[in-house]
């Protein structure tokens, strides 16, 4: 059993993880088998996510006063909390496809950059592409009017160079 200053310092562990995360989603996982659990767990830390069991009392009390506070109402239950630093189109597409083959797994609600999300706003970020897709469109995008510049003017002395060709052709 624990005592009330390991307890202590479980609180303030998760109090300081809940403080650097402003994106995070709330998940049940109820009657999933250990060997899912681990899958999930692999599956989030590959997209850049943590997958965290919490105890429920802990999580209310260490989410008051940070960006996860929203999300404190739907510690009910067996909880996990994922977090999601780096790409959260990503981790979200992980727990939405994970949860399809898997029904033990609920994405109940979520935080995204301290804004709260539910369940049906989860599923829509998780259809947003990745975040080097959008990078990569946006590149493509700025690269764009320049190679037409480009296009533009080098049009003419290509047209120049068409038309001394078929003088020379026309000579010959």
């Amino acid at each position: 059993m624990k005592t009330r200053q390991m307890k202590e310092v479980d609180l303030e562990s998760l109090r300081g993880a809940f403080a650097d995360s402003r994106t995070a989603f709330v998940v049940e996982f109820k009657g999933l088998k250990v060997v899912a659990v681990d899958e999930l767990r692999r599956k989030v830390r590959e997209a850049g996510g943590n997958y965290r069991v919490i105890k429920n009392t802990l999580a209310r009390k260490a989410s008051a006063g940070t960006a996860l506070e929203s999300a404190a109402v739907h510690f009910r239950g067996p909880t996990a909390l994922v977090r999601a630093d780096k790409d959260v189109a990503r981790v979200a597409k992980v727990l939405t496809d994970f949860a399809k083959t898997n029904p033990a797994v609920v994405v109940k609600a979520g935080v995204v950059e301290g804004a709260a999300v539910d369940a049906a706003q989860c599923k829509d970020i998780a259809n947003l592409p990745s975040r080097d897709e959008l990078l990569s469109k946006l590149l493509f995008l700025l690269k764009s009017p320049m190679q037409r510049i480009a296009s533009v003017l080098s049009a003419p002395q290509r047209n120049l160079a068409i038309v001394l060709d078929q003088v020379e052709k026309k000579k010959a």
